[in-house]
């Protein structure tokens, strides 16, 4: 019924990042700064909380830059998903 087990672990790719690759969101005064598990900075996301200088500056508020900041700290384990995904459909077809 079953075939014989294929040894899908080098079908996967190898890592950019050395573990652990762990990301955190940080607030600062008016930014929130994400980085990596050995503290190096990966990106900030300026906001201001008065509407007068968000309008003219085109800076984002601070839910907004929360939110953005938290969804790039989880790309890294967005990415892992999908390869792992990529990889067993490419042994299972």
């Amino acid at each position: 019924m079953f075939g014989p087990v294929k040894d899908w672990s080098s079908k996967l790719p190898t890592r950019r990042f050395p573990t652990p690759w762990t990301v955190t969101v940080e607030e600062r005064l008016e930014c929130f700064i994400v980085r990596d598990a050995s503290g190096q900075s990966l990106g900030y996301f300026p906001f201001t909380d008065e509407p007068v200088q968000r309008a003219s500056t085109k800076r984002l508020s601070r839910d907004e830059a929360r939110r953005i900041a938290t969804k790039f700290a989880s790309l890294p384990d967005l990415l892992r998903r999908d390869a792992m995904a990529r990889a067993v459909k490419e042994i299972f077809d």
